[in-house]
């Protein structure tokens, strides 16, 4: 997979070609050797087919120019103190990458392929600094093709990545569209094995969390109003090449395209980008304003990847974020893209499978499990909870009340909502279990929501009222005369 190089770096590239360099000047001054000046001359501001032939007939020499070798530096260590030099050559060092394989090749079979460029990698509080930026572009291509072919440098990756991963990260931490489209298509460019992925997700509250600010951003929802997407409410059409929040369809398109390399560790990263990003209501969302077939195709394969590999997890929250109607209504886009129909259709037959066995109380518990609640028809069903209030309440040692507690614990702002169907919730399991009530007291879910009964909203209020109603109906009658539900 190969990506166009972002415009910031091939600018920054072309403006350093065009420089003059006193290459002579720098072998008095004993910055470089007068055999470097030989080797760098002979094959730059040359016709490509020239250079090649030049390297490919002595390959091991360009490779000590380039890394050193024992007791010879390389040209980057060499001439650390010239800017102009290190900028020019980390330039040269990356076209050779891309036009000559066998050095590719050679280069990364060096015992310390990185080293002289790890140094470089080192970021300022300037992050349009040129040295950093043109050293990732060289390591990241480098790393790619070391990833891809045997080499003995497993630990020197390892060494490698997480250094690029974090100075990448500034970059996608950035506002700038620029710098972030740097980051994302560099992260692409090394996140092609299983390792490489893996180690991306150790680090994730640094290069997971800015790339789900930005698919955030684009949804039209931050990540405190995320009751934009499970009301559907935003709306994201694309204008002069952008969707909502200003995000570019190029930059929506590299940060999707990330998020699918990386869900091809669906076991390892499915239930974390659930838990921490909410990724299926965000992507079922994301889907249903996608505006482009390529940026569609990306939402399909990654729902795919994460759901056949959680299924116990994600299934109950993709039907929750009603993603089954929305593949239903995908038909009608008439999609030409082979792989997006193929996933539209596994995806299909994956949910059809899944809702065929479920039950009204597991879409109550996949609801409450999900950390958002919504006004969804168990809530309003008094048969529902006549008969499910004390499983509610019993299953898997009372996992579910606890977390009802958690989810009134917040302030939902942004979405009040939430409250009023947690405590309607709360009134429901006292009325039909009453005997019960110490158990939910002792989760708090009493005092809070006698707390709510001064909220401004009106809908928390009365449904506070009424859940403390509930509890005191029973105040002044003894254990042993509860009714048993």
């Amino acid at each position: 997979m190969s990506l166009d190089p972002p415009t910031y770096i091939l600018s920054l590239q072309n403006n350093i070609r065009a420089r003059p360099i006193s290459w002579e000047g720098a072998v008095r001054a004993k910055t470089i050797t007068d055999a470097d000046l030989k080797k760098i001359k002979s094959i730059d501001k040359v016709r490509k087919e020239q250079r090649k032939q030049t390297i490919e007939a002595d390959v091991d020499s360009f490779v000590t120019l380039l890394l050193g070798r024992s007791g010879s530096p390389s040209i980057f260590e060499a001439a650390a103190k010239r800017q102009d030099i290190i900028h020019y050559m980390l330039v040269l060092t990356g076209d050779l990458i891309d036009d000559i394989p066998s050095l590719t090749t050679a280069l990364v079979q060096h015992p310390t392929p990185f080293k002289p460029f790890l140094p470089l990698l080192k970021a300022s509080a300037n992050l349009e600094e040129a040295t950093p930026l043109l050293t990732s572009s060289v390591l990241s291509n480098l790393l790619s093709h070391a990833l891809t072919i045997a080499s003995k440098s497993t630990s020197q990756i390892d060494e490698a990545l997480p250094q690029i991963y974090s100075y990448l990260a500034a970059l996608a931490k950035s506002s700038d569209a620029g710098l972030q489209d740097i980051a994302v298509q560099e992260y692409s460019a090394v996140l092609r094995t299983k390792n490489a992925r893996q180690l991306f997700w150790d680090q994730r509250k640094e290069t997971v969390e800015p790339l789900f600010d930005i698919l955030r951003l684009a949804s039209g929802a931050t990540k405190d109003q995320d009751s934009t997407l499970w009301s559907g409410g935003s709306s994201a059409r694309s204008t002069d090449g952008t969707i909502s929040g200003g995000v570019g369809l190029q930059l929506l398109y590299h940060v999707l395209l990330v998020i699918w390399q990386l869900s091809f560790e669906g076991e390892l990263v499915g239930e974390g980008l659930q838990d921490e990003h909410d990724i299926v209501i965000l992507y079922t969302h994301l889907l249903r304003i996608s505006p482009k077939e390529k940026t569609t195709r990306l939402l399909l394969s990654t729902l795919m990847n994460l759901l056949q590999t959680n299924r116990q997890s994600l299934l109950p929250a993709a039907v929750l974020a009603r993603l089954p109607t929305l593949l239903g209504s995908l038909k009608s886009r008439h999609l030409t893209d082979e792989d997006a129909l193929q996933d539209l259709q596994s995806l299909n037959e994956l949910l059809e499978e899944y809702t065929k066995t479920q039950t009204t109380f597991d879409e109550y518990a996949a609801e409450l499990q999900s950390g958002h609640l919504r006004w969804s028809p168990p809530h309003r069903n008094p048969t529902f909870w006549r008969d499910n209030a004390r499983r509610i309440l019993e299953d898997s040692r009372g996992e579910l009340p606890k977390k009802l507690a958690e989810i009134l614990s917040k302030s939902w702002e942004s979405d009040k909502q939430v409250l009023a169907i947690g405590c309607n919730d709360v009134a429901c399991l006292v009325k039909e279990v009453p005997e019960k009530r110490q158990q939910l007291e002792k989760l708090g879910l009493k005092g809070r929501v006698m707390e709510l009964m001064q909220e401004a909203d009106e809908s928390v209020r009365w449904e506070s009222l009424r859940a403390v109603g509930e509890w005191m109906r029973y105040s002044f009658e003894s254990k042993s005369s509860l009714p048993m539900r």
